[in-house]
Formats: structure tokens, C-alpha cells, sequence
């Protein structure tokens, strides 16, 4: 992890633009109006003069996103366009059936961490000193994210001012071909780590080791003095900092149209920008990981006229700077994927414990997963015990002839019960409120005849947690599952609740990687989430369907 410093006087700039299977499938990309959360997250993310609801505030839906109808009418077009398209054969070629269509989103935003930097290499903490510069591969970083990005239309673009980032964005516009002019905005400054400015990670772990140790166990504790003798906490100013940032943004860019806004940053300014996003979870910081140039997309949508909820769609993508996956560390990792996609997914059926096997795109979109992975040491693999994940994972392990498969029933996918099988449209003439309910607040909804987001936290977590601890240091596993296994366990590793399911996307055949600590009192790293750049491009284009 990059450790940062500061320095002041900086220049203020700023812009004014059982027999069988029962359980069920959340899609990803849903044929309704909003992807929402439960009162939680739409609580502590919402940015109207930083206030927070209360308990009691209702979620409501907006117009302005996607209808079902809207969403439908893609969702077929893209259907023809994959069954004419001969490279969903997979054919021992890299899948590249690219759709080249996405859904609108209100607002798109793409984070970038600037590139490798002077005292990124030197291991020097950095912070708002603007004497660390970006290296000649730092610069080529910025330019490969440039062309990673080239075929996606940006309307703005907001950069810190430092020279490490500035730097970025400018090799990034460059190589993208845009004349677009960025922003630079205070809002985006790094933290604020004035007394350890300049020095080695090493030399303050021996100078300060207790403000160190609190620094890496508890960032959010850590108080320091300034030249003047007070003390502050720099991640709670940084936290405001970008609370503030978040809601400029949105003032300039409100929640009414397709737009798509890339923000050039640091690291933790960025992950505290997440965070804030996500709703402010517990230990959050050290839950997360930001490589130098690696790319993040989130998706906004309106809630109401003054609040949003925030869609992680991509998580630390270094695939444009030719590292698949980004470096593992000391402690053992865990590959999460969803299964490929079924013909139930394209029509945008419920499937839960109904076991469909992949279809013809499913199967491509899991050999593209395992040559994806072709080249990253697995160790052990386990699957759910239902079909579609158990031919994903098999597809993968071809590539890895001598790990055996094991399938577990702690990972089948939620029980909807008498939903299963069924259109949404057909749910909503039967069940219009739970429905709705479902929508809205899933951790208020038992299934009829099946089961709870809770229930499904409860054994996926649990599945999840077995294999977690069972792993050597050195281990690498792979585990293949659904769409809400995924996003409960994902939600647990976030520090959020089944209540927040609709925070989390995966993409049929996505690829999510998640860093055990070796310190067992830290929690766990969402190193990456939801890859799909194998399924074609930046943006998740996988199917709209299946719930």
C-alpha cells in the first residue's frame, strides 16, 4: 500500500463545471428501475449538506432510470446480436463477443490512481508533497489506461492537482485522443501525513511505531500534530474532504442524464471517496486496494431528488496494464466468479435453486474466464454443487488439469421459491408488494415458500469462511458461484449488510479477488471485483436478467 505525506502551501485550484435445488438468482443488471439498498447504506450515503437520514427515511424510486421497458428492449437486441455473433463459439480464442452497446447509467464515474511514482518506487510517503514526480513507466501506465478507455465517451474530467496526478491525466487524455480540458480540484489533494512527509515506510515504523502501528491497524485512530502543536486525525478531515468533493460533484453533474466523469487521483483520497460512496463501513480502508493506474467504475442513480445510491460495477482493474491480476501478498488469496450465463439469464427469469445449465454465450464466457486465469497458480477449487457454476468452474480448471473440483451446497444460490421459473412481470401481478418490497429493502422479503437475503448471508459466509481458513499462506483458491451468493459474501468482506446487495455488481463469468490478512485482526482485502475486461472492454456488457 502506498504510505503518504504532506506539505502545505500549495497552489487552490478549483473548476466550476435438497432433490433438486432451491434458492435464487439477483441479476446484475436488472430490469428495474433502480438498483437499491437497504435504509442503511441509503442513510450514510446520502450527500444533500453532508447530513445524514435518520432510520426511519423512506427509499424511493426514480423515473429517470432505465424502466423495465427500456431495459427489455436492449436486453433483446442484444440477445440477436450473440446468437449471430460466431465468436461466442469458443473456438480456443479469447472470448470477444463484444457487445458493443451498455446500459445508461445517470452518472458514471471512473476512478484512476495516478500512475508509479518517485517515492512510490522509493517507498517514500508521499501525501500532498508535490516533490514526488511520475516515473517513465508511470507515464506509460497513464497512457495504457488512456487507450483502455478510448472508446467510452467522457463529459468531464476532474484530476488532484499534484504533479503525480496532473501528469496522469494529461498522458491519459493524451493517448485517448481527447481534448478535454480536466479540473484540477483541492477536493481530490491526498492525505494529509505532514510530520512523516518525505521519509521511508521503514524509517517511521522505526521513528513513531506506535503511531505507525495504529496507522496500519486502525488508520482512523491515528492523530498527529501540526507545525503548530494541534492535533488532527487525517483520515477524519480526509473522510470530509471527500464527502464535500462528492457533493460538488453531484451539484455539477445531477442525476438526469447518461454521463460519465473521470476522476485522476491518490490512493487514499480515492478509497475515502469509495467508502463514502459505500455507505462508510466499519474498518473500511483496509478493505480495499488501489493499484498506481488501476481503474474503477461506480454507477450513480437518484433515490430521490437529493440522495443516490452508488453501484460498484468494477473494483482496482489493472488488466489495461497488462497484469491480469494485481500482485498477491503474504497471505492466502481467494478468486471469486460468477457462473457464466443461462438462456434464463437472457430472458430475465428467476432461477434460485432451479438448476439451468449455461448457455452457448455461458459456455464461451466461461472458457474466457479460464484464460483469464490461464496463468495464476491455483491452488484448490470449490463450487456450488448447482450445474452453471460447476461447468464454469470446470471450464476454468482445464487449464489446471491437477486441481480437483470440489462442490459444496453452501454456495447454491438464494431460494425464491414459488418466484422461480418466473418473469418479474409475472411476480408483479402475483406478489406486487413483496416484489417491491424485494426491490427496495431485499432484507425485509422471505421468499414465499423459500428463503432470505439473511439466510443466504448466513450459509454463503459461513461456506466462504471454511475455505477462507482452511488455506496455506501461499494458497490461491478458486470459488465459483451465483449472483447473490457473490454479493453476500462481498457485502460481508465490505463491511456492509445483506441489506446492500444492490451495491454489489457481478457480471456473468466475473472475476472478483479478495487478499486474506495475515493479521488476523484485520479484515480481508477486496483486491479486485467484478473483471470482465475478458468478456470485452472496460464496462461490464454482460446479460441484463436473471434476479
Amino acid at each position: 500500500m502506498e504510505m503518504v505525506g504532506v506539505t502545505d502551501g500549495l497552489l487552490k485550484l478549483s473548476c466550476n463545471p435438497t432433490n433438486q435445488i432451491k434458492t435464487a438468482n439477483i441479476s446484475d443488471t436488472k430490469a428495474r428501475p433502480t438498483f437499491q439498498s437497504g435504509s442503511r447504506v441509503y442513510r450514510l450515503i446520502r450527500l444533500n449538506r453532508g447530513s445524514k437520514l435518520n432510520d426511519q427515511a423512506s427509499i424511493e424510486a426514480d423515473s429517470r432510470w432505465p424502466q423495465h421497458s427500456a431495459l427489455t428492449a436492449v436486453q433483446h437486441s442484444l440477445k440477436g446480436i450473440a446468437e449471430d455473433h460466431p465468436i461466442l463459439r469458443w473456438q480456443g480464442a479469447p472470448y470477444d463477443g463484444r457487445v458493443k452497446t451498455s446500459l445508461p447509467v445517470p452518472l458514471r464515474l471512473l476512478l484512476v490512481r495516478h500512475g508509479l511514482s518517485s517515492f512510490n518506487r522509493e517507498r517514500r510517503i508521499q501525501g500532498r508533497s508535490d516533490l514526488s514526480t511520475l516515473t517513465s513507466e508511470g507515464q506509460e501506465q497513464a497512457r495504457q489506461t488512456g487507450q483502455a478507455l478510448k472508446e467510452i465517451q467522457i463529459n468531464a474530467v476532474y484530476s488532484s492537482p499534484l504533479k503525480r496526478a496532473a501528469s496522469t491525466t494529461t498522458n491519459l487524455l493524451a493517448s485517448k485522443g481527447s481534448d478535454l480540458r480536466p479540473c484540477f480540484d483541492d477536493g481530490l489533494l491526498e492525505i494529509d501525513l505532514a510530520p512523516w512527509s518525505g521519509l521511508c515506510s521503514d524509517e517511521v515504523k522505526i521513528t513513531f511505531p506506535d503511531a505507525y502501528r495504529t496507522w496500519k491497524q486502525q488508520p482512523q485512530e491515528l492523530v498527529l500534530k501540526r507545525e503548530d502543536g494541534n492535533p488532527y486525525k487525517p483520515i477524519g478531515e480526509l473522510m470530509e474532504q471527500a464527502r464535500e468533493f462528492l457533493r460538488k460533484l453531484i451539484q455539477r453533474h445531477p442525476l438526469e442524464g447518461d454521463e460519465t466523469v473521470l476522476v485522476v487521483s491518490h490512493n487514499c483520497i480515492l478509497r475515502c471517496l469509495i467508502l463514502v460512496l459505500l455507505g462508510e463501513p466499519d474498518q473500511g480502508l483496509r478493505r480495499l486496494r488501489l493499484d498506481n493506474a488501476s481503474l474503477s467504475v461506480f454507477n450513480l442513480i437518484p433515490l430521490s431528488e437529493q440522495s443516490h445510491q452508488a453501484q460498484i460495477e468494477c473494483l482496482n482493474s489493472t488488466v489495461h496494464l497488462h497484469q491480469q491480476l494485481p500482485s498477491k501478498g503474504k497471505g492466502p488469496r481467494l478468486i471469486l466468479v460468477r457462473h457464466g450465463e443461462t438462456d434464463w439469464n437472457q430472458q430475465g427469469r428467476f432461477q434460485g435453486q432451479i438448476d439451468i445449465p449455461l448457455n452457448k454465450n455461458g459456455f464461451a464466457q466461461a472458457a474466457a474466464a479460464g484464460a483469464f486465469l490461464s496463468d495464476v497458480l491455483i491452488d484448490q477449487a470449490y463450487s456450488s454443487s448447482m450445474t452453471r457454476p460447476r461447468q464454469t468452474a470446470e471450464a476454468i480448471l482445464k487449464h489446471h488439469p491437477d486441481v480437483q473440483l470440489e462442490v459444496t451446497q453452501g454456495l447454491v444460490e438464494i431460494g425464491h421459491g414459488l418466484w422461480e421459473g418466473k418473469l418479474e412481470s409475472d411476480i408483479e401481478a402475483g406478489w406486487p408488494e413483496l416484489l417491491e418490497a424485494w426491490k427496495q429493502a431485499p432484507q425485509t422479503v422471505q421468499m414465499p415458500e423459500g428463503e432470505t437475503i439473511q439466510d443466504v448471508s448466513e450459509r454463503s459466509v459461513a461456506c466462504w469462511n471454511k475455505i477462507a481458513n482452511s488455506l496455506a499462506p501461499e494458497a490461491t483458491a478458486l470459488v465459483v458461484a451465483h449472483d447473490a451468493v457473490n454479493k453476500t459474501i462481498l457485502c460481508h468482506l465490505l463491511g456492509m449488510t445483506p441489506a446492500d446487495i444492490w451495491v454489489v455488481k457481478q457480471g456473468n463469468g466475473g472475476v472478483t479477488v479478495v487478499d486474506i490478512a495475515t493479521d488476523p485482526g484485520q479484515p480481508a482485502v477486496v483486491t479486485s471485483l467484478n473483471l470482465t475486461s475478458h468478456l470485452g472492454g472496460v464496462l461490464d456488457r454482460t446479460a441484463a436478467g436473471a434476479l
